[in-house]
């Protein structure tokens, strides 16, 4: 039955649906419009004009094909450390008992406190060290192991029954065998929202990719649209009209993986987002 509350809960629902996806669309369409009418008619659209103009001059302004790649390397890499080195690591922390583990745990927790900015110096001092400065290493390494996702999977881990687990040691089967046969089948939501977090947050990372690498062979993506965006600012294209829409153009490739990874994934996301919203 329809009632009023549920026309204005709907209602408000979509006011808020459409100002959250207004910037999006403004962008894309904006992309597609000629420079001049970028700055000229910002919410104007003709669309008897969109071309693929920006686009054009954007692939020659920036090498946006190195950076997607480099950038690609980076989140399937570490997050394939990540999806494999923190469930084992919550599981040792939910379903283990050693010397020292809640200390260990609070420590975990505590790096959890600390900005980004207080390690920046202290990790590209051990990266030039290494020797890995300007190389994948320094992007990937780094943060691979994350603290949140040791506390998400110890979280979800901890509500799996110790029963099952005694069972199948009961039948023979030793910790590995646990771990794979057993928990990975339980917490796959927890897991594949983990995944979808830790390739947003790779994605979208820009403050360790512009300290740690200065050579456009491996600058991230968002590193290229920041360097291009401080040349739109500082007139560095030539005509400003033209260098902001090609900054959309860029903005807009930019957005799409992110958009497809969570239109096709937002399922798992909820999924696992209700699974770690427990007690442990």
């Amino acid at each position: 039955m329809i009632t009023l509350g549920r026309i204005g809960r709907y209602g408000f629902l979509l006011l808020v649906a459409a100002v959250s996806l207004f910037p999006l669309m403004w962008m894309v369409l904006s992309a597609f419009k000629p420079g001049g009418d970028v700055i000229a008619r910002p919410f104007a659209f003709d669309f008897d004009q969109l071309s693929w103009t920006n686009f054009r001059e954007m692939v020659h302004t920036i090498p946006i094909g190195t950076g997607l790649r480099n950038t690609m390397i980076v989140v399937l890499v570490k997050g394939a450390l990540t999806l494999l080195c923190c469930p084992m690591a919550g599981y040792a922390f939910a379903k283990f008992d050693f010397a020292f583990k809640r200390a260990l745990f609070g420590t975990v927790l505590t790096t959890l406190m600390l900005p980004t900015l207080v390690l920046l110096i202290p990790l590209l001092l051990e990266m030039s060290e290494l020797g890995w400065v300007n190389t994948f290493p320094a992007l990937i390494l780094p943060g691979a192991v994350d603290a949140f996702g040791v506390f998400w999977m110890r979280q979800i881990i901890a509500e799996i029954p110790d029963e099952l687990l005694d069972a199948a040691r009961v039948d023979g089967a030793g910790e590995l065998r646990i771990f794979r046969s057993v928990v990975l089948p339980v917490i796959r939501p927890g897991l594949a929202a983990l995944g979808v977090l830790t390739f947003i947050n790779v994605y979208n990372d820009f403050v360790w990719p512009v300290v740690a690498v200065n050579d456009t062979g491996h600058q991230t993506l968002q590193v290229m649209l920041s360097g291009l965006a401080r040349a739109a600012v500082v007139g560095q294209l030539g005509d400003a009209a033209s260098a902001w829409g090609q900054l959309l153009a860029a903005s807009t490739v930019a957005a799409v993986p992110v958009l497809i990874v969570f239109v096709l994934l937002q399922r798992h996301l909820i999924r696992g987002v209700m699974a770690g919203s427990v007690k442990g």
